[in-house]
C-alpha cells in the first residue's frame, strides 16, 4: 500500500473572474522510505501539490490517501488532528516562534500531542543531537544562523513522529554550505530511520540527492523519474 496516494486530483482556486487551475487530474503514488523532489517551473503545482498531501489545501475532486486514510473529506478539526499526528512540515521561512529557545520550538508539538515530559526531554536531546546542535538548545533560535534555524525546523518536523515530511522549498534560503549540511541530515534521517522525505524544490542541490524526481508542468504528471541508490 503506498504511503501518499493521489487519484485524479484537480484544485481550482477562484481568482475572480479567472480561476486557476492549479492541479489537474493528478495521479501519483509515493511509497515509505522515498526521497521525492517534486519540481517544475514556477506556477506548476508543486506547492498546492504539497498543500493537498499535507491537508492545508481540499482537492477541489480526486481523492488524498494517507497512510491508508482517505482525508478528502475529512472535517478541518480531524485535518488537523491528523497534521498534527502524521505529518511533519519544513517551511521555506522555517516558521519557528523566535521568543522560544531550539528546545522549546522541537517541543512544542510534543505538548499539543500531550506526550509526557520526561518523554519531551528524550526525545528533545535526540532529535537536536541528530541534526547537530546539542550544544544549541538553550539558544532562543532568534540568534541562531539560518541554516541553524532550519535544522530545528527539521528536529521539530521530526518529533510529532510523523509518517511523512513535506519540505517545501527548505533549502531557499540556504547558502552552499548550510544547504549541503540540511541535506546530508535529511538523507542521514531517510537512510536510518526510513523517514519518508517528499520536497518542493527548484534547487538543484536537492534534486541532485532525490532518489526519485517527479515533475509537474501546468498542474499535471510530467515525468517520473527513479534513479538507483546511491
Amino acid at each position: 500500500m503506498a504511503l501518499i496516494e493521489l487519484q485524479n486530483v484537480d484544485k481550482i482556486y477562484d481568482a475572480g473572474s479567472v480561476p486557476v487551475h492549479a492541479l489537474k487530474d493528478l495521479t501519483l503514488e509515493i511509497g515509505r522510505g522515498e526521497f521525492t523532489a517534486v519540481v517544475g517551473p514556477s506556477g506548476s503545482g508543486k506547492t498546492t501539490m504539497l498543500n493537498v498531501v499535507g491537508g492545508l489545501d481540499r482537492p477541489t475532486s480526486g481523492t488524498v490517501t494517507l497512510d491508508g486514510k482517505e482525508i478528502s473529506h475529512f472535517r478541518r478539526s480531524e485535518l488537523v488532528d491528523f497534521r498534527l499526528r502524521h505529518i511533519g512540515f519544513v517551511f521555506q521561512a522555517y516558521n519557528l516562534i523566535p521568543v522560544l529557545t531550539a528546545e522549546e520550538n522541537v517541543e512544542f508539538i510534543m505538548l499539543l500531542q500531550g506526550r509526557p515530559k520526561r518523554e519531551r526531554r528524550r526525545v528533545v536531546r535526540e532529535l537536536l543531537e541528530a541534526v547537530g546542535l546539542g550544544d544549541k538548545m538553550t539558544s532562543h533560535v532568534s540568534e541562531l544562523s539560518g541554516g541553524q534555524q532550519q535544522r530545528v525546523a527539521v528536529a521539530r518536523a521530526l518529533a510529532s513522529r510523523p509518517s511523512f515530511v513535506l519540505a517545501d522549498e527548505p533549502t531557499a534560503n540556504l547558502d552552499s554550505a548550510a544547504a549541503s549540511t540540511l541535506l546530508d541530515i535529511m538523507e542521514q534521517l531517510n537512510r536510518e530511520r526510513n523517514m519518508t522525505f517528499v520536497f518542493s524544490t527548484h534547487d538543484p542541490r536537492v534534486v541532485d540527492r532525490a532518489r526519485r524526481v517527479v515533475r509537474l508542468v501546468d498542474g499535471r504528471l510530467s515525468e517520473d523519474l527513479t534513479r538507483d541508490a546511491r
